[in-house]
């Protein structure tokens, strides 16, 4: 006994549900059980059967809570297992090791697969430039004279 209180109380420091603190916190529940069955059957009042249905409800939902802690914690763990374990393929050098040969010939580009296309034509300038404008500026205007011109004609 004395080393369970002696458990229970390292367990409070301890983060995350240790096994004393649960079967500590599930003698604390079941004797608030007993305690309001006892006072049900003293005083009849419908208040200790509802206060026993919110005991039971926070009693599962605790149980509940840790059960679903202990399996993130499991899986965690072997997820971690596994990057370790990948990290430590990763490191093998016998099975991951690429040679690379640089031959002094000719370069060799592209994929074999590919069909070369030659141009066809001449790309052909949009607007003749002017001495003084760049080649925006007179693709510019001309988009202008065309938002213009459309307005004119909605104008009509």
């Amino acid at each position: 006994m004395a080393s369970f209180i002696q458990d229970l109380w390292e367990s409070i420091f301890t983060p995350g549900p240790t096994p004393t603190l649960l079967v500590a916190t599930n003698v604390t529940f079941a004797c608030l059980q007993v305690v309001l069955l006892i006072l049900l059957i003293g005083t009849y009042s419908i208040h200790f059967v509802v206060l026993s249905f919110l005991c039971g409800g926070l009693w599962w939902a605790i149980n509940w809570f840790a059960a679903e802690l202990r399996v993130a914690q499991a899986k965690e763990a072997r997820d971690k297992a596994r990057a370790e374990r990948a990290t430590r393929q990763a490191t093998d050098d016998s099975e991951t090791e690429v040679e690379t040969i640089v031959t002094a010939g000719k370069p060799v580009t592209g994929s074999k697969e590919v069909e070369v296309m030659e141009q066809a034509g001449d790309l052909k300038l949009r607007a003749e430039l002017s001495s003084s404008g760049t080649k925006s500026s007179a693709s510019t205007e001309d988009e202008w004279e065309k938002v213009s011109e459309n307005e004119k004609e909605k104008d009509k």
